[in-house]
C-alpha cells in the first residue's frame, strides 16, 4: 500500500528540541517558566496588535475562559456560528448556557451578518438578550468582520473570535483573533503550528489576561496557604509544551506560505473541471492562511458527489474529509435555536477538505493530481 497522505499532519521546524532541552536543563517543567513567557511574547509580536496572550492547554480552554470573563452563566444564551467544529459550541454547555446557532453566508462560509442581526432582535423580543457572540474564521478564512463587529457593537454584546484555524489570517490587514473582546487560538496537532496540544486566549487588557491566568491555575487566592474564593481550572500551558511552540513560531510564516501554495495547487488542478469550486478569498480585504483547502462539488454538473471523490482518494490511502457538520444538525444540540437558511447544510452536503499540509511533497501532489484527474475523466 502507498504511504498515507494525511489531511493535515504536524510539521516540525527543527528548533523545538532546543527549547525543550533548555526547559529540562533548568528543571522548568511546570505550567510556568521562560518558554511560556517567551511563547506568549512571540504570539503578541506576530499578531502585531496591542494584545496580551495567555498560553493555555487547549483552544477549547481559551474559549471557556472567554465565556466566563464575558459573564456567561447558567441559563444565558450565547450566539454561535453553526458551521464549525464542536469545540466552538461545547464551552457554552460547560457554563450551563444555551447556544443559538447562526447560518453561514456563501462568500466566506462564516457567520451570516443578516441572520445574526435577526437572531439578536428575536432573542431580545423574547426577553433573552444574548450574553456573547462566537464567530469562527472557518478553515482560516476571515469572517465579514466589519459587519459582524458593527452588529455586536450596536447591541452591546461581547464578540469572541474563534481563530483556532486562522493564525496568520488577516482581514483588511488586521490579524484574525484581534477584533473581538477575546480571540481564541489552537495549537492542536493538525493546526498550522502545533504544540502537540494547546491553545491561547488573546486579550486586549492586562487585567483580562491576569484573570485568565488566575482562573487557569485553579484560582488560588494570594495567601500563604491554599485558599480559593472562585472556581478554577487546570488550563495553563506547560513550559515543555510552550517550548515546542517557540520552535514552531520560528517557521510560522513559512507554514502560512506553504498552505497558501497548496490552495493555489488546487485552484490550478480544478480550473478546467466544471462543477467544482475551490474555496477562495472573496476579495482583497480577506487574507486566508488556507489552513485547509476545501472544494464544493455540484453533482448535477459532475455526476459525482463529494463522497465519491473522498472514497476514490481513500483507495489510494489519501485522506480527505467532509466539511464540518453544522452544529444545529448535531444530535447533542438538536433542541437549540437556529437562525438562517440552508447555506451551511448545503456546504456540508457538497464540500470536501483536501490534503493541505505544509509538509506535502511534489510526489504527494502528483499522487493527488493523478487520482483527481482520473476520477473526473471517468
Amino acid at each position: 500500500m502507498q504511504d498515507k497522505i494525511w489531511l493535515s499532519s504536524p510539521h516540525m521546524g527543527g528548533n523545538e528540541l532546543k527549547y525543550i532541552h533548555e526547559a529540562f536543563d533548568a528543571n522548568w517543567v511546570a505550567p510556568l517558566g521562560p518558554n511560556v513567557d517567551g511563547f506568549e511574547h512571540d504570539l503578541e509580536t506576530f499578531l502585531n496588535e496591542d494584545v496580551k496572550v495567555a498560553a493555555l492547554s487547549a483552544g477549547t480552554a481559551a474559549l471557556h475562559l472567554a465565556l466566563i470573563e464575558c459573564g456567561v452563566e447558567h441559563g444565558d444564551e450565547v450566539i454561535c456560528q453553526s458551521m464549525t467544529f464542536s469545540a466552538s459550541a461545547n464551552p457554552i454547555a460547560y457554563q450551563g448556557a444555551i447556544p443559538v446557532f447562526i447560518d453561514s453566508e456563501k462568500d466566506t462560509w462564516n457567520m451570516c451578518p443578516v441572520a445574526l442581526e435577526k437572531a439578536i432582535e428575536d432573542r431580545i423580543s423574547k426577553g433573552k438578550k444574548p450574553k456573547a457572540i462566537i464567530v469562527v474564521h472557518l478553515y482560516g478564512m476571515p469572517a465579514k468582520m466589519d459587519e459582524i463587529y458593527s452588529i455586536a457593537s450596536k447591541y452591546e454584546i461581547p464578540l469572541i473570535e474563534d481563530a483556532a484555524e486562522a493564525l496568520g489570517s488577516k482581514y483588511k490587514g488586521k490579524a484574525c483573533g484581534t477584533f473581538g473582546r477575546f480571540g481564541i487560538l489552537s495549537f492542536n496537532g493538525n493546526k498550522i503550528i502545533t504544540t502537540s496540544g494547546g491553545g491561547a486566549l488573546v486579550c486586549h487588557t492586562q487585567e483580562d489576561k491576569n484573570k485568565a491566568v488566575f482562573l487557569s491555575t485553579q484560582a488560588r487566592d494570594n495567601a500563604p496557604h491554599y485558599q480559593h474564593s472562585h472556581i478554577g481550572y487546570n488550563y495553563r500551558m506547560s513550559n515543555i509544551t510552550a517550548g515546542i511552540g517557540r520552535g514552531q513560531m520560528e517557521v510560522l510564516q513559512s507554514r502560512v506560505e506553504a498552505r497558501r501554495k497548496m490552495h493555489d495547487f488546487y485552484v490550478d488542478l480544478f480550473k478546467d473541471i466544471d462543477g467544482v469550486e475551490v474555496f477562495s478569498e472573496p476579495g482583497n480585504d480577506f487574507y486566508s492562511n488556507h489552513w485547509l483547502s476545501a472544494i464544493t462539488i455540484d453533482a448535477s454538473v459532475t455526476g459525482k458527489t463529494r463522497e465519491d471523490l473522498r472514497l476514490a482518494l481513500l483507495e489510494d490511502n489519501i485522506e480527505s474529509r467532509p466539511l464540518w457538520k453544522p452544529m444545529h444538525l448535531q444530535p447533542v444540540f438538536s433542541d437549540a435555536p437556529y437562525y438562517g437558511e440552508k447555506v451551511a447544510e448545503t456546504l456540508f452536503d457538497n464540500g470536501l477538505c483536501m490534503p493541505s499540509g505544509s509538509n506535502l511533497t511534489e510526489e504527494d501532489r502528483s499522487r493527488i493530481a493523478n487520482i483527481i484527474t482520473g476520477f473526473f475523466a471517468k
